[in-house]
């Protein structure tokens, strides 16, 4: 089952990376805003790095200074790290870890396109990192620890890699209460950042049990159906605004596009929904923000 999810999780967000999404879009500049990135943080990155899959700003909790290394966890397209090299300056290092192939060629890209000088990306699971231990200031995560099939493996490696006294800075889904069992049962889910998700109590316990202190979880109070606002651009590839193209069907299912059939059906494409197709089908089927929630996450590893 585990291997089925990250397969799901991987092929997926392969999916969104090579769908041209960018801030260039409304949609995607909409659901960024939604969560708490401001217009001018959009406009100091690559435009391509912002594909509409954040449920919160790490970077602005983090309390990054010069000169510090951040790892940002399921680094994507490189929105939080872009958005980090800038804080820790020349002298500081933002490192993005991603085990998508396809996001780390595009945030190579884009760090290319940027001319950043202070960025890395390693293709690598959050569950074995290649970073020395005791080397990093600051983790972060956007909407992305949810994902891990194995969470209590991906938060001791987060506390292996923080110095003593780093400190960890996340967004995250968190559940409110028990899933509908149709949308709990399914492994695309995964996809949506809802079935992986645990409580803000079990996110609490398994930090301690790893070594946390400090830990303060916060409903962030963001509505999640902000997701609707990827529209066609999600789906469809690059457009401005939501169409009839992506109206939900009866005879369709998760896994299928939302723009004419079955996305299997092109060659060369995956049977796995993007994020943005599975989001689109969960928010039909359940009111998510009685379920579920986006939450920051803080914790300190002790010296």
């Amino acid at each position: 089952m585990t291997e089925d999810i990250k397969r799901a999780v991987r092929e997926g967000y392969g999916n969104v990376a090579r769908a041209g999404l960018s801030s260039e879009q409304d949609s995607m500049q909409s659901i960024a805003s939604a969560f708490g990135y401001s217009a001018e943080e959009l406009a100091s990155i690559p435009a391509a790095a912002n594909m509409g899959l954040s449920c919160g700003n790490p970077t602005a909790m983090a309390s990054l200074r010069e000169g510090e290394v951040v790892v940002d966890l399921g680094s994507g397209g490189g929105l939080d790290v872009f958005l980090a090299a800038a804080k820790v300056g020349p002298s500081g290092r933002a490192i993005g870890i991603d085990m998508t192939p396809d996001m780390v060629s595009l945030a190579r890209k884009n760090a290319a396109d940027g001319g950043y000088d202070n960025v890395s990306f390693h293709l690598a699971e959050i569950e074995a990192m290649p970073i020395e231990s005791n080397s990093v200031d600051c983790v972060i995560s956007n909407c992305v620890l949810n994902l891990v099939p194995d969470k209590d493996a991906a938060i001791r490696e987060i506390h292996r890699i923080l110095k003593p006294g780093g400190r960890l800075a996340i967004s995250d889904i968190a559940l409110k209460k028990e899933l509908p069992a149709a949308v709990s049962s399914q492994v695309a889910a995964w996809i949506g950042c809802i079935t992986g998700a645990i409580s803000i109590e079990d996110n609490e316990r398994r930090l301690r049990a790893a070594g946390f202190e400090d830990v303060a979880i916060q409903d962030a109070g963001s509505d999640l159906n902000a997701y609707r606002e990827a529209g066609s651009a999600a789906c469809c590839g690059p457009a401005e605004s939501a169409s009839s193209c992506c109206a939900p069907s009866p005879a369709k299912s998760e896994a299928s596009s939302c723009c004419g059939g079955d996305s299997a059906s092109e060659p060369g494409a995956s049977e796995e929904p993007t994020f943005h197709d599975t989001m689109d089908g969960l928010l039909d089927t359940f009111d998510v923000n009685e379920h579920a929630a986006s939450v920051k996450i803080f914790a300190v590893k002790p010296r």
